[in-house]
């Protein structure tokens, strides 16, 4: 295994908080960062030069993704606000006024013509992209909703709350389809396979579960995590899932038998953030010790070490585009490795 350490890597400097969020412009040749300082930044993906300071927000902004296209940023804050911004000036086009405490997640759909926002409210927004309309909100949570994922097609939306439970919308009527329970702590997270079949969750209660969106049925529960699972991916080449948990250490599972395949050892304090590289070969994993480590998929064995950060990595994005990685961390900074 070898470390690539701070000097390879492009350092994006200028947030004054910690950076919660990164994120590729879909052709690979932007990145957006969303920090506690109250604002998001765009910076050129080759140079590392800031491009724009995306400013208005008056609480920390917690994420800010590209859309589908590329044309549009949107941020969610503790302002309560969500902004979209037109990502090739710079402008705030619409603020997206609704929720009534601060609003922490954020997703934007496969066609990206609308995107939803979680909030502290128990609610989730659908909000049209072009217009800046309020289309649904999404009422039945009874507590924080934490995350929001749409299906392949756009036609679902699955959100993961604090009351312990998913739910499955319709996402052009509104209506809840399904409640998925069984887990016993928060849903920290949750995504749809690729191929749209099943819905995989993670919880403070140490476990993931594989879910099956047709009937809502839960099929696997993932036991083996001594802690709470905070993050998880779907592979984008196979039925694989991996999960990264506070016990540091990240799983790879078998999605259809349940079975565990391998665990990824190493990180020293949790493993926040996990995610597939596009071609499904790598898996990242990012950790409170401050280090990122890259992982073979096929193998499990651990590739590289990336070290340079010097407080928590809170987020890490892929390039669609090449061989590269971006990483967010408390330190105040963004980085750019080459891979």
């Amino acid at each position: 295994m070898s470390v690539i350490e701070a000097a390879s890597a492009r350092v994006l400097a200028g947030h004054t908080g910690a950076v919660n969020s990164v994120a590729f412009s879909p052709d690979g040749a932007r990145i957006s960062t969303a920090s506690e300082d109250k604002s998001a930044r765009v910076w050129n993906a080759a140079t590392g030069e800031l491009v724009h300071t995306l400013t208005g927000h008056t609480d920390a902004v917690f994420a800010a993704p590209f859309s589908p296209d590329g044309t549009t940023i949107a941020t969610v804050s503790a302002d309560l606000t969500p902004r979209l911004w037109d990502a090739r000036s710079g402008t705030c086009t619409h603020k997206l006024v609704g929720h009534s405490i601060a609003v922490f997640g954020v997703a934007f759909s496969p066609n990206g013509r609308v995107l939803a926002t979680t909030s502290y409210d128990e609610t989730i927004r659908i909000w049209e992209t072009a217009s800046g309309r309020s289309v649904q909100v999404l009422e039945g949570h009874n507590d924080i909703v934490y995350g929001a994922a749409f299906s392949p097609d756009g036609k679902l939306l699955a959100t993961a709350s604090g009351d312990s439970t998913t739910r499955l919308w319709n996402v052009a009527t509104g209506a809840v389809l399904r409640v998925l329970t069984g887990h016993t702590g928060i849903v920290s997270a949750v995504a749809f396979s690729p191929d749209g079949a099943l819905i995989a969750t993670a919880s403070f209660d140490g476990t993931a579960r594989l879910w099956e969106v047709a009937t809502g049925n839960c099929v696997r529960i993932l036991n083996g995590h001594t802690d709470t699972v905070w993050s998880l991916a779907f592979s984008p080449a196979e039925r694989v899932l991996v999960t990264a948990s506070e016990d540091a250490t990240a799983r790879v599972w078998d999605a259809v038998s349940g079975a565990l395949i391998r665990t990824l050892e190493g990180h020293t304090d949790s493993a926040f953030v996990v995610a597939f590289s596009p071609d499904g070969r790598l898996i990242a994993t990012a950790s409170s010790d401050t280090t990122v480590r890259l992982w073979d998929a096929a193998t499990g064995k651990a590739v590289r070490t990336l070290e340079g950060h010097t407080g928590a990595v809170s987020a890490l994005a892929f390039s669609p585009a090449d061989r590269r990685l971006a990483t967010a961390s408390t330190d105040e900074t963004a980085r750019i490795w080459a891979l």
